[in-house]
């Protein structure tokens, strides 16, 4: 995490005057409450991705009905994200944040009371339900809280958060799996997930830029406002394409890495997903690009990269596929992080609404991405797969190129 001048952060808002020691103390804390709160969220969200061919053989399922486990979360959060973003806009932001992180601890952790597959798709989706008061809330206090010089740097704390939560919590199911049970998974996480929700509550201060939206017309007509803004509508576009691909590629992967020739288990699965990691150490680097290039660049710059990881997945060599997959995962964690700070700056106010409009796109395309690539599998296997999000990502590059302003 890159270090914040103290003083330029009180000024903007971020933390609240003091002595240099105090605010520089209160500046290390809004940074690491960031980190938690993207590492809590995306230690469940993605969770069964390197279960998936234990659940086939176990549910004795097809591919396409054991995904249903990371798409059903994902369409939830898609579903939810538009009202949980009204009602943050009503209410405030620490709040919501932290009432989110304690009620997802609660699917969390009765997943692993699951009997069949159906229950457990049913415990992913309520989980899902949670995770927008987290996400969408989360980028609207970033947007409000960061000077606009600083908005890119800071936003990558917290989407580096979701890079290592989203590793740890694929890496923990993949190692319990292995040597415990899959329920054990569940039980672990939604622990920590409590434990996240405590580091939330302590750590994250109170908004001082908050605006009250305080009537219901007023929230309806800011949501007509976002789709009538042109920039706001390509970002959402953007959106849906990037986690189309981050989830059609991390979710089917796993099948042609599980299949012959490679043969791999839930252990060796869950180990592939370190190539997070390597997104965590290049998400402060798209930050850093963000703040001195702009969104656009950065945004065409990444799919470029993304699109030459997929096509590197198709050499029958486990080091060529990490590689790719380590590639893709950089692309679309830079992605993330233009698209997410780009919408603060297209929204002007009523972020939060904004910011819920751009989750509920976002993850309806990570819905359609656990759904649609599973269908071209049936087809044409991991070839057809990759041919289809390469075609998403070169389509993110365009829509960013002639339709973003710096």
């Amino acid at each position: 995490m890159q270090k914040r001048n103290p003083a330029i952060l009180s000024e903007a808002g971020l933390l609240a005057p003091g002595s240099a020691a105090a605010v520089s103390q209160r500046c290390a804390g809004v940074l690491i409450a960031l980190f938690i709160i993207g590492f809590t969220t995306f230690l469940n969200l993605y969770v069964t991705q390197p279960l998936l061919p234990l659940f086939r053989q176990l549910f004795n399922a097809s591919e396409l009905l054991v995904s249903l486990t990371v798409s059903a979360p994902v369409l939830a959060v898609a579903m939810a994200a538009p009202v949980v973003g009204l009602l943050a806009d009503a209410i405030g932001r620490k709040r919501v944040i932290v009432a989110a992180i304690f009620g997802l601890a609660i699917p969390s952790l009765l997943a692993a009371s699951s009997d069949n597959l159906p229950q457990l798709i049913v415990w992913r989706f309520l989980q899902g339900i949670f995770i927008p008061g987290i996400i969408a809330v989360t980028m609207a206090y970033i947007s409000e809280e960061s000077p606009r010089h600083l908005a890119g740097s800071t936003m990558a704390t917290y989407v580096t958060g979701t890079v290592v939560g989203g590793f740890c919590g694929r890496f923990i199911a993949g190692i319990c799996a292995t040597h415990f049970g899959w329920r054990e998974a569940f039980v672990i996480l939604g622990a920590a997930t409590l434990a996240g929700g405590m580091a939330g509550w302590w750590l994250l201060p109170r908004s001082t830029r908050f605006v009250r939206q305080r009537n219901a017309a007023a929230s309806i007509q800011a949501l007509k406002m976002h789709l009538r803004n042109p920039q706001l509508l390509a970002t959402y576009a953007v959106g849906f394409n990037v986690l189309f691909c981050l989830v059609g590629t991390f979710t089917y992967v796993n099948f042609y890495l599980a299949d012959k020739p490679f043969h791999l288990g839930p252990g060796a699965l869950a180990s592939v997903f370190a190539v997070y990691l390597i997104g965590a150490v290049m998400t402060p680097v798209a930050g850093y690009l963000l703040d001195r290039i702009g969104c656009r660049g950065a945004q065409m710059g990444a799919a470029a990269v993304a699109a030459i990881g997929m096509l590197l997945t198709l050499v029958h060599s486990v080091a060529f596929v990490v590689a790719g997959l380590a590639l893709a995962a950089t692309g679309a964690f830079a992605s993330q992080s233009a698209a997410s700070s780009h919408i603060g700056r297209a929204a002007g106010k009523a972020r939060s609404s904004a910011a819920g409009l751009y989750v509920a796109l976002y993850y309806l395309g990570g819905f359609v991405g656990s759904v649609l690539p599973g269908m071209i599998w049936g087809v044409a296997g991991w070839p057809g797969c990759v041919g289809l999000i390469i075609v998403f990502q070169a389509t993110t590059a365009a829509i960013a190129g002639k339709l973003w302003k710096e």
